[in-house]
């Protein structure tokens, strides 16, 4: 309609041209007061709303792989034959791939564009939870589990690209959302793992297995938008919202000096320890919380539910915080007031962790919404989806390699010492700088300007 409007008004015109009509030629020669095409305008629609719908599947999908074998840990050692600073390692292989595989998915959105890396993503996730408990030894499992690490990886990094270039009006209530559905898709995994284990027959390998069939799903609503490399449609939007959105596309494709070195950025730094340390906790936490309440004389399937009760506390908290944090000028007492819980969670696990086993719970589960704080902050702390991208991938990369030393360390201290006093004293350590960092990080500014001074 609009080309066959275009070549009607050349040939109405009697002095020919010879430059080519921009698409915002052609708008401005419809008739004032004429609409879009419907079919585009549906097509952008309905665009978006399976963004949004990919967008809470991948999110569900980016935990299960890790919660999962945290609640059948001990049948996967037994099975496998692990001791506990094997098994140690096993929970510090997720941040090791976090920040190995992570730091590449800005470069593979490049060349390939974001919705067919998270694509790949999730088909690595399917494929490496369908593999890795039919591995037949711990080396196996290892690689198993470093394929579907990998595609958590790349798609944890992403995340925030995507919410930020497709909903840049709505970051924070997108990020929630996101948020909400990783935490639901984590407490969920924990939940049911146990009995699902019982129910397919009692054996670990397919109560493991059993979690591809959900990855496999969260596949299919990004293969249409596997070609997409560009920016999300600009005219879905309000008129004032797609006119600041052409004035960002033209500074961002505008000639410029080289982009400033993020490693210059104090605030960047401030948020790679911020998300390091919460990172560090979670591992621990999601690795080794189930164990500390079965060594304490809980049942494995109340162990199980003691787990997922920590993870669900994501799932509402998971939308308020990040919508809170977005209303206020400085994140840090947000951080602070998170500490604090996760404190007093290992104050209780120290002193009763069998009689107050549901308090503490609660208490870490609290705590653990620092990571969708950490998200939120990556989309404040940078002006422009370049600078998200890149900080997004210097944070969580940097992050994830602070991270992996805790949970082996943990597994180390609980062998040596037979007990779970030091590992403890451990987590409570880590909690201190973790606010620290978090209060640096939520200062309003941005990583471009302190790069470039």
């Amino acid at each position: 309609m609009m080309g066959l409007m275009a070549r009607e008004e050349t040939t109405r015109t009697t002095t020919p041209t010879t430059e080519p009509r921009t698409p915002a030629a052609t708008a401005a020669s419809r008739v004032p007061g004429t609409p879009p095409e419907p079919r585009k305008a549906s097509t952008r629609a309905w665009t978006t709303r399976l963004v949004m719908v990919g967008i809470v599947l991948a999110a569900v999908n980016l935990r299960p792989a890790i919660t999962s074998l945290g609640a059948l840990l001990e049948e996967v050692r037994d099975g496998l034959g692990m001791s506990g600073s094997v098994a140690g390692l096993l929970t510090s292989v997720p941040p090791l791939c976090f920040a190995v595989f992570g730091v590449m998915a800005p470069r593979l959105a490049r060349r390939f564009g974001p919705a067919a890396v998270v694509c790949a993503g999730m088909a690595a996730i399917t494929a490496g939870l369908l593999i890795r408990p039919y591995a037949g030894n711990t080396a196996g499992f290892l690689v198993a589990s470093a394929l579907a690490l990998m595609g958590i990886a790349v798609s944890n990094v992403l995340m925030p690209v995507i919410v930020k270039r497709w909903f840049p009006d709505r970051v924070g209530s997108m990020t929630g959302l996101y948020s909400m559905a990783l935490a639901l898709g984590t407490s969920t995994a924990a939940a049911v793992t146990v009995p699902l284990t019982g129910a397919l027959g009692g054996g670990w390998q397919p109560g493991l297995a059993v979690w591809a069939a959900l990855a496999a799903v969260a596949v299919v609503p990004w293969l249409p938008l596997v070609r997409d490399r560009g920016s999300a449609p600009a005219d879905r939007a309000p008129a004032e919202q797609r006119s600041a959105r052409r004035e960002t596309a033209r500074a961002e494709q505008a000639p410029q000096a080289p982009a400033p070195r993020i490693t210059r950025s104090r605030t960047a730094w401030a948020l790679a320890a911020f998300f390091g340390l919460q990172a560090t906790a979670a591992y621990i936490t999601m690795g080794w919380m189930a164990q500390i309440f079965r060594d304490a004389g809980v049942s494995a399937g109340t162990a199980g539910l003691l787990l997922a009760v920590t993870m669900v506390m994501g799932v509402p908290l998971a939308f308020v915080i990040p919508r809170l944090a977005t209303r206020l000028p400085h994140q840090g007492p947000i951080v602070v007031v998170l500490g604090v819980c996760g404190l007093a969670g290992y104050a209780g696990l120290y002193l009763a962790p069998a009689s107050g086993a549901w308090a503490w719970a609660l208490l870490l589960g609290v705590s653990n919404c620092a990571f969708p704080l950490a998200l939120t902050m990556v989309g404040m702390r940078a002006r422009t989806g370049p600078g998200v991208a890149q900080l997004s991938a210097f944070a969580q990369s940097t992050g994830y390699l602070i991270s992996i030393p805790g949970p082996l360390l943990v597994g180390v201290l609980y062998q040596s010492s037979g007990g779970w006093g030091l590992p403890i004293a451990l987590m409570t350590g880590l909690m201190i700088p973790q606010m620290v960092a978090g209060w640096l990080a939520g200062r309003d500014r941005t990583v471009e300007d302190e790069a470039t001074r």
